[in-house]
């Protein structure tokens, strides 16, 4: 297999387009088309993680988290950003990130959370926004099936729990085939009108190529009249951190050291305790203290994140209890997820799961 066959195969988890702007995901390093001997999953890209992939034969590392971030101007050594990049290039090694592609993903860092904490029924925190795009187009009405089918059948009409979700309008159109067409309806010269159904149907950003491909296809016009938008509208399947219940409300410590235990954390940095049992959970992986005000609002009686500043904790203010049990400590199951998906989709491929300790925070 190639380096690009595997991503698309990544990508059909975590697409590119679900990550945030400020993000650097996807193919850092390497040749697309070089063919994979192995492939080493990581949290973090770090010189030992390097030293790991050449001692197994693994030209392709799959790391949560991007080495490259932002631009660099040199590479010369200094930093381990780029040594890992030097001896990338140097062993012909690709580098793919997956990061915040996977972080607002339904069933990625969040939902690994969840399933570790025995969190029910998890939904989105922060529903992500300007993700939800429409198109609309306008087929001869005896046509408006077939495209219309073959629309969904490209995951056109998807929302939530539903499917095959559209709108119609049929109307009148109108056009004159000129020198140089070759019309499907209608005769050179002269002005014609059409019975139409004017489609509407909401996709994910990521299918858009696939979509106008099956649209361009299928439709019986020479030239196709279609608009696409970008909608306002959040996304309910899409988005950062996740919020559900426990199976029976627990006593705040008894909690706490549930908490401690199922995460392996030695340190839990939490809140004043409210005295109130514990039954709605919210999580976010990684940096989450940005999320402590929709954690709130979401009824939550605990939130767990990572990266709290000492101010921030004042936000809690006697609503819910924060817990901070570190960035490394909420993320550090997403590894044991990739491995897992990717052994599914690849079962006879060499895929391992990196044995490096990446967490650059220690406890005494």
């Amino acid at each position: 297999m190639t380096v690009h066959s595997i991503t698309e195969i990544l990508e059909e988890l975590a697409p590119l387009e679900h990550a945030e702007e400020f993000d650097n995901v996807g193919l850092l390093i390497g040749n697309p088309k070089m063919t994979v001997t192995g492939i080493l999953v990581t949290l973090d890209t770090l010189e030992n993680v390097m030293d790991e992939a050449i001692e197994t034969n693994c030209n392709l590392i799959v790391s949560f988290h991007p080495i490259i971030f932002s631009g660099l101007k040199k590479i010369t050594g200094k930093t381990y950003v780029e040594r890992v990049v030097m001896k990338a290039l140097s062993n012909d090694i690709a580098i793919y990130s997956m990061h915040t592609a996977l972080d607002n993903n339904p069933k990625g860092v969040n939902a690994k959370i969840c399933e570790v904490l025995g969190i029910e029924n998890p939904k989105i925190l922060i529903p992500k926004s300007k993700s939800i795009k429409k198109l609309t187009t306008y087929v001869p009405k005896s046509s408006a099936p077939l495209v219309r089918n073959a629309l969904f059948k490209a995951g056109a009409g998807a929302i939530g729990n539903y499917s095959y979700c559209s709108f119609n309008v049929d109307g009148k159109g109108s056009f004159r085939p000129d020198v140089g067409a070759n019309p499907t309806i209608g005769k050179l010269g002269e002005v014609h009108f059409e019975d139409e159904t004017q489609l509407n149907l909401t996709f994910d950003p990521f299918l858009e190529k696939k979509i106008l491909k099956t649209l361009f296809k299928v439709h019986p016009y020479e030239e196709v009249a279609y608009e696409i938008f970008l909608l306002e509208n959040k996304n309910q399947n899409i988005g950062l951190g996740m919020v559900g219940d426990l199976p029976v409300a627990m006593e705040e410590k008894q909690f706490l050291s549930l908490l401690k235990k199922q995460m392996n954390t030695t340190v839990v940095r939490h809140s004043e305790l409210l005295g109130k049992p514990i039954k709605k959970v919210a999580v976010l992986g990684g940096s989450g203290a940005f999320a402590i005000g929709a954690a709130k609002a979401s009824g939550a009686d605990i939130y767990i994140t990572a990266d709290i500043k000492y101010h921030q904790f004042y936000e809690a203010e006697n609503q819910i209890v924060l817990a901070d049990i570190g960035h490394f400590e909420t993320e550090q199951f997403t590894k044991n997820l990739l491995v897992d998906y990717l052994t599914k989709k690849i079962p006879n491929f060499a895929i391992r799961l990196s044995e490096s300790i990446t967490n650059p925070i220690k406890y005494f």
